[in-house]
């Protein structure tokens, strides 16, 4: 197929930057990733988003983050990471339709206002790394090179014909006549001219290696997937720049997800992110997926001053890790070399995504049975930014090939009694925090509660293995109260003593999130 591309992947900050208070002041804020890879290709989301946004801001949820909503390389059944057309929204007949997977852009317009409306903010997802399907081919010159070390060449310069000229004949120049062609780009993964799969170089004034990104791994990341773009090309930069713009006038979005953040020049994000953050204050989270390399995550931290928030891939890994393990994993340990624990204030936390769920390069799913800990983890604790997974919320069904190649049905189950664990943080997941992480299958803590929340505050306790008890000191503010598990999954109640101590309960492998019973 015309311009198809394979995917080869299979410290502290001493500068705050202004753009993690975007969220500071929301207290309580939470947000939730409004799709998943397998959504059906019916062109729905956008209008079920507009008409689920009150509802969803009634449950807690604060700021939705929207899927890429570009058209893709396969037209409406792109999932939208295969970015062809960053201006075609879902307006013009390119890649065999004119809406995308998730509707058209007047539909997407309508529902960031009705998200607006309700009170809520909408990050959008940047997918700025690379480009799909072109619209023609090109003879360029190339230096081949090693896949597991991108740094070396196994090639002299030659000629190949890469699929690298971009020019959308259906949009017929409408926003922008930027043109992309070979100088636009620093590589690409196949040659039509010798029907070959490689990774190539492109060899142009820019240079003939790849850019300087903050991920080593393979010598060099910066190369990923399709057409990787190349932002050592000021028109390049700024077409980049003009796009932000154009999209923001558009939509009035309060925020970024910028995907692949590993795969690109950290200064051209920290550049589009001031740029973008001239006349308007943007929250910015980036995707930098190293679940077991934390070390690289507080580098990029680094290099960005304070810029963007992560997502916690290592929380998550401990998350899939504890559910796999059982009563065998120690809680003690659950935040451990994660991003929330070294620098929580510039972390998204989350239980599950689109790349994690089951079928999916990144596979790595928490079990059913640890998904309610995970999330009163992530939901009920002052540190950190939750995510909460549409799946997690909705359910989902769908069919792929599993690793195999056999064909495979998966279904995703409701997390039980999220709705309420989002009740939780959103009414009593309040002031100060006292941990009692001293038993390596029951660990529990307290929020004390404040002033402006009626006092509330909370008790939690989980297990994964026995039935757990916790004596925990709520406050003496608290003394005399009858507390009961917010959750039902322990039906008893506890009195609360003279000193402001009371001892918490949970059942075997379950969570339990105490609660004043009149509150």
């Amino acid at each position: 197929m015309a311009g198809a591309c394979t995917a080869w992947a299979k410290s502290e900050v001493t500068h705050r930057w202004h753009v993690f208070y975007v969220y500071a002041d929301m207290q309580n804020g939470t947000i939730l990733q409004s799709f998943h890879w397998y959504l059906p290709d019916d062109g729905q989301l956008w209008n079920f988003l507009k008409s689920a946004a009150k509802r969803l801001a009634g449950m807690g949820i604060t700021a939705l983050w929207l899927p890429p909503a570009s058209k893709g390389s396969d037209g409406a059944s792109s999932v939208g990471y295969d970015v062809y057309d960053l201006y075609d929204l879902g307006e013009f007949d390119q890649k065999g339709s004119v809406r995308t997977k998730y509707g058209t852009k007047k539909e997407l317009v309508q529902a960031v206002k009705a998200i607006h409306h309700a009170g809520m903010q909408v990050y959008i997802d940047v997918v700025i790394n690379h480009l799909a399907s072109a619209d023609e081919s090109e003879i360029i010159t190339v230096r081949k090179v090693n896949p597991d070390n991108r740094t070396e060449f196994i090639s002299a310069p030659y000629e190949i014909e890469g699929y690298t000229r971009f020019f959308y004949p259906g949009r017929k120049e409408k926003y922008s006549a930027f043109k992309w062609d070979h100088l636009s780009f620093s590589g690409i993964d196949y040659d039509k001219k010798h029907d070959e799969k490689a990774i190539f170089t492109i060899q142009n004034e820019y240079g003939e290696g790849w850019e300087n990104v903050a991920d080593s791994e393979y010598g060099n990341y910066d190369y990923l997937m399709c057409a990787d773009i190349e932002y050592r090309n000021p028109a390049v930069r700024e077409e980049i720049k003009r796009w932000g713009d154009w999209l923001w006038q558009l939509l009035q979005f309060d925020g970024v997800r910028i995907d692949a953040v590993k795969h690109i020049a950290p200064d051209f994000i920290k550049e589009w992110l001031e740029h973008m953050n001239r006349h308007r204050k943007l929250f910015a989270v980036g995707e930098y997926w190293a679940p077991e390399k934390l070390h690289d995550m507080l580098h990029f931290i680094d290099i960005m001053e304070g810029r963007m928030l992560l997502f916690d891939a290592p929380l998550h890994h401990n998350f899939f890790q504890a559910a796999r393990a059982r009563g065998e994993y120690d809680l003690r340990t659950i935040f451990d070399n994660t991003l929330v624990q070294r620098q929580p204030h510039l972390a998204v936390t989350l239980v599950g995504n689109h790349d994690t769920q089951p079928l999916q390069l990144l596979e790595a799913p928490v079990e059913d049975w640890f998904k309610q800990a995970a999330y009163s983890l992530i939901l009920l604790r002052k540190q950190g930014y939750p995510c909460v997974f549409y799946p997690d919320i909705y359910g989902a069904k769908y069919t792929d090939k599993d690793c195999n190649g056999q064909d495979c049905e998966i279904i995703l189950n409701p997390v039980a009694k999220l709705d309420t664990l989002l009740q939780a943080r959103k009414l009593f997941a309040y002031g100060a925090e006292r941990d009692y992480f001293d038993f390596p299958t029951c660990i529990g803590w307290v929020r004390e509660g404040d002033e402006a929340h009626n006092t509330s505050g909370c008790a939690v306790v989980i297990s994964n293995g026995d039935k757990g008890v916790k004596k925990m000191q709520m406050g003496k503010i608290h003394s005399g109260r009858v507390f009961r598990d917010y959750l039902g999954n322990h039906k008893g109640t506890v009195m609360i003593d003279k000193d402001g101590w009371g001892e918490f309960l949970c059942e075997a492998a379950s969570v339990s999130v105490w609660v004043h019973e009149l509150i």
